[in-house]
Order: C-alpha cells, then sequence, then structure tokens
C-alpha cells in the first residue's frame, strides 16, 4: 500500500516571492514614489562629495580656501533640517519636499557657475542651507503614510536605498567628472528636479489638518521634552564617533602609511555591507525593541572605531569597518521610527529635522575633535575615547528605554 503523500514543499520562486512579500509587502504605492524618487536623486549625489576636487581642481583654489567653502556648506546644512521641519509643519510636507529639492538644484547650478570666489561662498552656503531641508519632510511623510508597526521596516527600506544610490554616484560621479566636473552639478541637478516634480504630480498633501497638539508654541514644546532631548544628545555623541570614518580613519591610515586608495577600499566594506547585508537582517531588526537595537548600534559602532588602534594591516583595518557598519545599520535602522514615534501627529517634522540637526552637529564637531586629539593626544586616545563614547551612548540609551516606551503608550491611546 502506497504511503501518503504529505503536501509538496513550496517551490523555490515561491520562497523567493514569500521573502520578498516579507521585506517589501504592505507598503502603500506613495512611499514607493518617495523611495523611488530618493534612490534616483542619491545616484547622482555628486556636489557635496566631489566640492574639494572640484575647487582644488579646475577652479585652482586652496587646500585651506576649499575647505573653508565646504564648512560654509556644513554650518548652512546645520541649520537646513531644523527650518525643514518648522516648514514641513507649519506649511506641508509636500511642498517643503518639492521647494527643498528644487531649490537644491537651482543652488547648485549657482555654485557650478559661480564667477568669483565671494560668489562661491554664497553659494555654497545657500546650498547648505537647502540641502537637506527635505528630509524632515521626508521623515515625516512615512511617518504620516505609513502604519507605526511597518515604519521600522520603511525607514530601513530608505536607508538602503539612500546607500545604495550612493554607491553608485560615486562610481558615476567619477566618470563624469573626467569628462568635466560641470556635468556634476547638471546631473545633480537634474535628478533633485525629477524628485521635486515626482512629489507634486505623484504625493497628496499628508500633513495633519486637525489635531490635539497646537502648532503655535510647539517650539518650546519640543524644547521641553526631556526625552527627545536625551535622544537628541545621544543621537550627537553616536554622530561624533561616526565622523571618525571621514576624519580620524583616513588621517590615521596616513600616519600609518597607507596610500588614499587603500583608504577607499577600506570604506567601500562600509556601502558593500550596507546594501547586501541590511535587506537580510531587516525585518529581524524590526520585530526587536527598538531602543535595545539601537543601544547595540551606537555600541557596535563605538567598538568598532575603537578596535582600529589595533590594527595594522589593510585587512585589520577592514575589518573594523565591518564592525562599526554593522551598528550603523542597526541604529540608522530604527532611529527615525524611534523619533516618530515620539512626536505628536502635528509636531513629526520638528522632531525629524531635531534628529538632524544633531547628525548636522556631529559632522561639524566629529572631524576638528578627530583631528585634534589625532594630532595632539595620539591614536590610542581617540580611538579608546570612540569606545568609550559608545558605551556611554548605548547605557544611555537602554536607561532612556522606559521613558520611550512610556511615551509611546500615551500617544496610542491618543
Amino acid at each position: 500500500m502506497d504511503e501518503p503523500v504529505g503536501p509538496l514543499p513550496p517551490l523555490p520562486r515561491s520562497r523567493l516571492r514569500a521573502a520578498l512579500r516579507a521585506r517589501v509587502g504592505g507598503l502603500s504605492g506613495h512611499f514607493w514614489v518617495i523611495w523611488s524618487g530618493t534612490l534616483i536623486n542619491r545616484t547622482a549625489t555628486f556636489v557635496r562629495p566631489f566640492l574639494v576636487l572640484y575647487l582644488t581642481g579646475p577652479e585652482h583654489r586652496s587646500l585651506t580656501t576649499a575647505g573653508a567653502v565646504v564648512s560654509v556648506a556644513g554650518f548652512g546644512s546645520l541649520v537646513s533640517q531644523p527650518l525643514g521641519g518648522f516648514l514641513a509643519d507649519r506649511y506641508g510636507r509636500r511642498w517643503t519636499l518639492a521647494g527643498g529639492m528644487i531649490g537644491t538644484a537651482a543652488a547648485e547650478l549657482l555654485l557650478g557657475y559661480a564667477p568669483t570666489l565671494a560668489f562661491t561662498f554664497g553659494a555654497a552656503a545657500l546650498l547648505g542651507i537647502l540641502l537637506d531641508l527635505y528630509r524632515p519632510a521626508v521623515q515625516a511623510m512615512v511617518a504620516d503614510l505609513v502604519p507605526p508597526g511597518d515604519r521600522p521596516r520603511a525607514y530601513g527600506l530608505l536607508f538602503w536605498a539612500i546607500n545604495l544610490g550612493f554607491s553608485i554616484a560615486m562610481v558615476v560621479g567619477g566618470v563624469l567628472a573626467q569628462r568635466g566636473f560641470i556635468w556634476l552639478f547638471w546631473a545633480d541637478a537634474l535628478t533633485c528636479v525629477c524628485f521635486g516634480l515626482l512629489v507634486l504630480r505623484a504625493l497628496p498633501e499628508t500633513r495633519p489638518r486637525h489635531g490635539a497638539t497646537p502648532t503655535r508654541g510647539s517650539i518650546g514644546v519640543l524644547l521641553h521634552d526631556r526625552v527627545m532631548l536625551a535622544v537628541v544628545g545621544l543621537a550627537l555623541v553616536y554622530a561624533v564617533v561616526y565622523s571618525q570614518a571621514t576624519a580620524g580613519l583616513p588621517l590615521a591610515m596616513q600616519q600609518a602609511g597607507f596610500k588614499p586608495a587603500a583608504y577607499g577600499i577600506t570604506v567601500a566594506v562600509n556601502g558593500i555591507v550596507i546594501v547586501c547585508v541590511q535587506p537580510l537582517v531587516l525585518n529581524w531588526l524590526t520585530r526587536l525593541e527598538q531602543s535595545r537595537v539601537i543601544a547595540l548600534g551606537q555600541l557596535l559602532v563605538g567598538v568598532g572605531f575603537g578596535l582600529t588602534q589595533l590594527a595594522v594591516t589593510l585587512p585589520e583595518y577592514m575589518a573594523t569597518v565591518l564592525v562599526w557598519t554593522l551598528g550603523e545599520i542597526a541604529t540608522a535602522t530604527l532611529m527615525s521610527a524611534l523619533v516618530a514615534e515620539l512626536a505628536h501627529r502635528q509636531m513629526r517634522g520638528r522632531y525629524q529635522g531635531m534628529l538632524g540637526m544633531a547628525w548636522g552637529g556631529g559632522a561639524l564637531i566629529g572631524p576638528f575633535a578627530g583631528a585634534w586629539v589625532l594630532q595632539n593626544a595620539g591614536g590610542a586616545w581617540l580611538w579608546s575615547g570612540c569606545a568609550l563614547c559608545g558605551v556611554a551612548a548605548a547605557a544611555g540609551q537602554l536607561l532612556l528605554g522606559p521613558s520611550v516606551r512610556r511615551r509611546r503608550a500615551q500617544l496610542a491611546q491618543g
């Protein structure tokens, strides 16, 4: 007598569809418009990373002058996200996002065709203010469109698109620069305009029109929100440590006798790991408690940079990048989702802008602090300090966890 035959196992193609559905299914078409526009825009992110090479190359500016221009843009960027958050909450996500993109395109072309050094400084300051204006609007719009349970996954997919696009941009940008740097400005500006027009054409306004929390005086509400201020403070510490990827690490490798190409290979590990690993762990990360995952990520970033003092060979430096990249995946995937759950619906833009200001502050403080410590105290002090900061940020995040969970429960109850 034949044995009963059980159900056949699913075909590999069915398993693949199920896996894809688990990772990208259930999100609205409006979210995918934002995702697609972000990817398109990031594949032509040329002006910021290639600005120093443009200024010291075709423009024949000194390193000091080029550094000053980049610093001016950096100070403008520090203002950009809080301003973008205010505009997104007061006047709407859609127009802030589109206006920021189109304004960035105009500023990039002004910078590319600047006739004088004074004009260059002015265009750089304008670009800095406009460049990240869209970010809080995007983060707030995602929070408006996506249910709380799916937000970590949605923000994680955006993070992946940003890194995939940036990885492509670094390759394409190098090719375009050989043909003429002005092509970088035009390509970047064109994708910004495309994103802006896509938003106006395909996305509705999502800003809440009515709610229990008034927008008047909301800056004061935010500044008195101790939980959010603590989150921002810990994010600033994390950002200072993370900024050593482009400050302390290249200088340390230079002191160790490595050429710039070796640093480029080492940092390439970051993009490769994010693009390959983050989609595989996204669902698992989003099922865990946010504060604990972020704490683990901040700890790994601190430890990863701390291990740099032990690195001697190129593979060892690459291994340290692998460690802190895993921490970056954990932190970046969930941080915006956590902040979205701390904010009242009418203040999501401002809360995301406040978080963005922490990233900008870290990008300004970190390079100066890292270079100073490395020059005056040595690498052991710099990398040990990074490890201690990572431990402190992780501990603070764990201590903050109960307050975050209470806030989440309060807002869920209305």
